[in-house]
C-alpha cells in the first residue's frame, strides 16, 4: 500500500498536499482500492467555503457511492478537470493526477490536527 510520505491524512481516508495557504486534496490508495473501480465524482461545491469534515463531493464506484469530506476548512478553488471524463484516474493514480480539489486554507492550525503518514499507516493496521 501506497502512503507518501510528504502529505497529511484524515481516518476517513482523504489525503492533503499542503503548498502554501493552497492544498490539493484527494482520497487514499487504501480508499480507492477498497472503493473498486471509481466512475463517477461528483463535486458541486466549489466557489464554495468549507469546514474542516463537511462533505464536499461523492466518489462513486461500481459497488457503493461514499462522501468526500475535507481534512481542513477552506474554499474549494478548482475541481480537477481530468475527473469528468477519466475518473478512473482515481484507481490508477490517486495522489498524482486522481486529485479532487484544490482548496484555500482558511484555518492552517487545523493542519496540526491531521494524521501522519505512519500514524495513518497505524490506523490501517498496516
Amino acid at each position: 500500500m501506497n502512503v507518501p510520505g510528504e502529505l497529511k491524512y484524515t481516518k476517513d481516508h482523504e489525503w492533503i498536499r499542503i503548498e502554501g495557504t493552497f492544498a490539493y486534496v484527494g482520497v487514499t490508495d487504501f480508499a480507492q482500492g477498497e472503493l473498486g473501480d471509481v466512475v463517477f465524482v461528483e463535486i458541486e461545491t466549489v466557489g464554495e467555503t468549507l469546514k474542516k469534515e463537511d462533505v464536499f463531493g461523492t466518489i462513486e464506484a461500481v459497488k457503493t457511492v461514499s462522501d468526500l469530506f475535507m481534512p481542513v476548512g477552506g474554499e474549494i478553488l478548482e475541481l480537477n478537470p481530468l475527473l469528468e471524463e477519466s475518473p478512473d484516474v482515481v484507481n490508477k493514480d490517486p495522489y498524482g493526477k486522481g486529485w479532487m480539489v484544490k482548496i484555500k486554507i482558511t484555518n492552517p492550525s487545523e493542519v496540526n490536527d491531521l494524521l501522519s503518514p505512519d500514524k495513518y499507516t497505524a490506523l490501517l493496521g498496516a
